[in-house]
């Protein structure tokens, strides 16, 4: 039988120091122990001032939280000289969650609060950050301070508000704040601070201006919020005039003041002005260095944000989530995984920002072994609770090259809003498969309280388009319109003129341009362009490039898509006309690079490339494969070198496309029979479709091949696209 646990009683000394009394209170774990206490320094009348500290105030009235005995500390405190100024002092050291349930206990216990005892408890819900705090418990405090009086009370209505926004409640919060009689500094910064906390920007500088009208002059708090809320809203403009009034009041400037301009500069761009900023700091802090690492970042200034960040001498959550967003979305997404290791290894944890970005560095790699990986953290972390890294995994698995993993995620997320059905079918779409976006977007239809939008429609008729589904894009198009009431942007109509060109109605697509009720763009032209390559229709190609470079007169594409018609057309005059007009301009074809995820590591190649470690083996194994599959009918096609060769040369460059080195590579370094997964960041040119459609053939491989439109899945010597993207 286990022997019950005997309570330790504290061990009073006759005249206990001040370190010894605080001993006394941290050892204390029931009433019985602070009532022996209260007695032994009521003994000695140089300790009785302990019996006001904060310390035990708070003490008591956790403890009898705890124990359900509220007999004791309600006696104490009402034959205290101020009650509520006691209560006040106990509530200022108590964790919010605790204040707030003191404070239901003692109102049903009949303890009347003051004002103070009002505004400590409505502070600590506007301070309780562990959940939302109870908005019931607001109004219920709210109506006893008018019952008692304190309606009109400016520090009470001032709590009021903070408390208010708190729960999310502003538009209650700037009620009480218009009813104040008298408004002072703190009540405008209180007001200003709920804008911003939830997120309402736009309110806060309209309140600032009502500031300046009432006389006041802002203090430092007050500038310091303001241009914060500048900073989110990139309003450059708004934040300059703040900082010249600064400047004029000759007001100087505090670390909080040095951040909110740093943070507004770099926000929007202005590097050269937060780093004179930063760089007069004599103590660079955590949040300035974090704010220039989000600013270099943001302008894919990666290499300078990643000195600043590694001389940072301490870094957050915040400072690791900036680096690794910025890498997410560059050119080096691999970076941002790599980051993130690092950052598992200094033991800080992520949020979901954090992971956000790792997800989005996945599907922009478009590597799936790294994708599965973060899905586990995910799952084992339960981030997939939150409704967008879901909807981001779904993304992820659809740009990584499978659809199965990403309908796996769609299926088992327990909620889905309008994000989660169209980043599913515009999985679909992008793989080519029509028919399931369709059918899921039936689905969809019959879903409760979910209702397409815009991006939707643009999902489905994009999916019609690489899908050959003429007349159901056709009647997705009306329905959006009828049915829904979306009217539809040059993304729509961009969409509808690719759907016909890819199914050879030219003339269908040019009517579609006519008839806009606004000019189309270079998008809705680009789209015509793609078709009359693919259709080899130079009349119409010429007139689409040229409606295209009067849009943009530096667009490389549409002078490399014009030259790729004339010489599919044998117009080599031509093609030497438009590679002479690109060198005067100086314009050069993109520089085309492929990737590869093999054995956890990411591979790249640029055209022509030698850098690789293993270079001899995959140029051996390239020319092994082009023999191999010249047996079976291939021949380089070089009517998309641009540079002047001759035909052996060409028939080099076209060899050497960054597409098919990833390709030897895999061959090389991959299982026999294994599925490679490719991603290029341009589109495939017709040589390498053609030629990659061979190798799925003579190898017996499945190929996924990704590309700037969409994926390519060739197998057996055929490709999902259906020779058309």
């Amino acid at each position: 039988m286990a022997k019950p646990t005997m309570a330790v009683t504290p061990n009073f000394v006759s005249s206990p120091s001040a370190p010894s009394i605080s001993h006394l209170l941290q050892s204390s774990i029931s009433v019985a122990h602070l009532k022996q206490l209260h007695a032994h320094l009521l003994k000695h009348a140089y300790l009785t001032h302990h019996l006001s500290s904060p310390q035990f105030l708070s003490s008591l009235l956790s403890i009898s939280l705890s124990q359900s005995s509220l007999k004791y500390t309600l006696s104490f405190f009402l034959s205290s000289p101020d009650p509520s100024y006691h209560l006040s002092l106990a509530f200022k050291t108590l964790p919010p969650r605790q204040t707030l349930i003191a404070y239901s206990k003692l109102r049903q216990a009949g303890f009347a609060f003051d004002r103070f005892g009002m505004c400590a408890v409505l502070r600590s819900v506007a301070k309780d950050k562990t959940q939302i705090a109870d908005l019931n418990l607001v109004h219920e405090a709210h109506g006893f301070g008018v019952k008692m009086g304190f309606d009109f009370d400016p520090f009470v209505q001032t709590a009021l508000v903070g408390a208010y926004a708190k729960v999310g409640k502003v538009p209650l919060a700037r009620k009480v704040f218009d009813r104040m009689l008298y408004r002072d500094l703190i009540a405008w910064s209180s007001m200003l601070d709920s804008y911003c906390q939830t997120g309402n920007y736009n309110d806060a500088l309209n309140l600032f201006e009502e500031l300046k009208l009432s006389g006041l002059k802002p203090d430092r708090v007050v500038l310091s919020t303001v241009l914060s809320a500048c900073a989110r809203l990139r309003n450059l403009k708004s934040g300059k005039t703040i900082h010249s009034y600064i400047i004029e009041s000759n007001l100087s400037l505090d670390p909080h003041l040095q951040n909110s301009l740093i943070s507004l500069y770099s926000s929007c761009g202005e590097m050269e002005t937060a780093e004179a900023l930063y760089h007069s700091m004599s103590d660079k802090n955590l949040v300035a260095s974090t704010s220039m690492v989000f600013g270099y970042a943001k302008l894919g200034r990666l290499d300078t944000a990643r000195k600043v960040f590694d001389e940072m001498p301490e870094k957050d959550l915040i400072s690791w989530s900036a680096l690794i967003s910025g890498y997410a979305e560059s050119e080096r997404p691999d970076k941002a995984l790599e980051l993130f290791k690092k950052m598992q290894l200094n033991r800080v944890k992520p949020d979901e920002v954090t992971m956000l970005s790792l997800i989005s560095a996945c599907a922009n790699i478009g590597a799936l072994d790294s994708a599965k990986r973060v899905c586990n953290y995910v799952k084992s972390h339960c981030f997939d609770e939150f409704l967008s890294v879901g909807n981001a995994l779904i993304d992820m698995f659809a740009k990584c090259g499978s659809l199965s993993d990403a309908r796996k995620v769609f299926d088992e997320m327990p909620k889905k809003n309008v994000i989660t059905w169209t980043s599913m079918i515009m999985g679909f779409a992008m793989h080519g498969d029509g028919r399931s976006a369709l059918a899921l977007f039936e689905q969809m239809k019959g879903e409760k309280g979910i209702k397409p939008n815009r991006v939707t429609f643009v999902s489905l008729l994009y999916a019609c388009s690489h899908s050959g589904l003429v007349e159901e894009g056709q009647a997705l198009f009306k329905s959006m319109v009828s049915d829904y009431n979306i009217e539809p942007k040059h993304e729509h109509y961009g969409c509808l003129v690719d759907l016909y060109g890819r199914a050879k109605l030219l003339s269908e697509a040019v009517s579609v341009i006519e008839n806009m009720p606004f000019k189309p763009n270079v998008v809705v032209w680009g789209s015509l362009l793609g078709a009359c390559k693919v259709h080899g229709n130079v009349e119409l190609g010429e007139l689409a490039a040229k409606r295209i470079l009067e849009l943009d007169p530096v667009h490389d594409g549409a002078y490399v898509l014009l030259s790729n018609i004339y010489a599919k057309a044998g117009r080599s005059n031509d093609v030497r006309e438009v590679r002479e007009i690109m060198k005067f301009r100086g314009l050069s074809k993109e520089r085309g690079f492929s990737w590869l995820e093999l054995g956890g590591e990411m591979h790249a190649f640029m055209t022509g490339d030698e850098s690789h470690p293993r270079r001899n083996e995959i140029y051996h194994k390239l020319r092994d494969v082009v023999a191999r599959v010249e047996k079976i009918g291939y021949s380089p096609d070089v009517t998309c070198v641009l540079i002047n060769l001759d035909e052996e040369e060409k028939r080099e460059a076209v060899l050497l496309h960054s597409e098919k080195l990833a390709l030897s590579f895999g061959l090389i370094g991959s299982e026999r029979g294994a599925c490679l997964r490719i991603s290029k960041n341009i589109r495939v040119c017709e040589d390498c479709h053609a030629f990659v459609k061979l190798v799925s053939r003579a190898y017996g491989r499945e190929i996924v091949l990704r590309d700037r439109t969409r994926f390519h899945h060739f197998k057996d010597g055929i490709c999902s696209c259906g020779d058309f993207w």
